[in-house]
């Protein structure tokens, strides 16, 4: 057994209780996946992550969900910026993490944290009735063909009318399982759709979308800046997005709202990154007595 010091950051949101929550263990990259699956589903937290040395970046870090580890995740990336700045662990205005999607570069902007996502990837297009099933609602609340995409991590993204349908849509567990297979993902990979509209939550932003997770995570994902990146990539591409910045929000009907600024790198047709940039509000901080492996 062996004392973490670990942080409790609110990402993309300057306040208390927005946004969404990811508790960051300085020097818990060692740790096992069993246990670090273990913590994530002690705090009840959507992830957490698990940072430590890295011989090619300025620091490793690892990103838990409950059931899985996976390469990379948005508010995680800020939180974990976040903690690390009211530590006083790096210097300067900018610096580089290594994550299992490869080197990702973070600015510092006064508050505001801005991670460049890789460059985009268009997976196959799912069938909008199979979507449409796996959140209830019907086919014609969909307004543009579904597509699987990823600036790091892969979401299935879905373009819903209108805010009613967004706040009508409810996961089914069943059809999730089609979706996933269409997008040629097994075992405990989901691929939920990320359900976006082309109006804000409020007169500052630009979208609104909801994430709809699948247990053991919580039922809804306050914020989710991986899919924020996949989201406006898609945007660009499919000529929905007519600015090279927007705001995108999220959390807002679960009293959690979040905010991102999102810019585009590269011209629609030839993106090279994303642009995802938030701030984090440290909640509480202490220390975790967490073990090497369970037995």
């Amino acid at each position: 057994m062996r004392w973490y010091d670990f942080d409790w950051v609110d990402a993309f949101s300057d306040r208390a209780f927005g946004g969404n929550g990811c508790a960051v263990v300085h020097g818990g990259a060692g740790l096992s996946d069993e246990v670090c699956m273990a913590y994530v589903r002690e705090t009840s937290l959507v992830e957490c992550t698990f940072t430590g040395p890295s011989s090619v970046a300025d620091v490793r870090v690892r990103y838990f969900l409950a059931s899985r580890e996976i390469p990379f995740a948005g508010h995680p990336t800020i939180a974990t910026v976040a903690a690390m700045r009211s530590r006083g662990l790096f210097q300067g205005e900018a610096l580089t993490l290594e994550t299992g999607a490869g080197i990702v570069s973070i600015t510092l902007q006064g508050d505001e944290i801005e991670m460049t996502q890789v460059a985009p990837q268009f997976g196959a297009p799912v069938p909008a009735t199979l979507v449409a099933a796996a959140v209830g609602l019907p086919e014609d609340a969909i307004i543009s063909p579904p597509q699987m995409v990823s600036t790091g991590l892969p979401f299935c993204i879905t373009v819903l009318l209108d805010h009613e349908a967004l706040r009508a849509a409810k996961l089914a567990e069943g059809p999730l399982r089609e979706v996933a297979a269409k997008a040629g993902f097994s075992g405990s990979d989901m691929a939920e759709p990320f359900l976006v509209t082309l109006n804000g939550a409020t007169d500052a932003g630009d979208t609104f979308s909801r994430l709809l997770l699948a247990p053991p995570s919580p039922p809804e994902d306050p914020f989710t800046g991986s899919a924020t990146g996949a989201m406006a990539a898609y945007l660009w591409k499919h000529g929905l997005m007519n600015k090279d910045t927007f705001i995108a929000e999220q959390g807002h009907d679960m009293g959690r709202p979040g905010q991102a600024r999102v810019t585009r790198v590269g011209p629609d047709e030839a993106m090279t990154g994303i642009k995802v940039a938030g701030r984090g509000h440290v909640l509480m901080r202490g220390q975790v007595n967490l073990p090497d492996a369970i037995t």
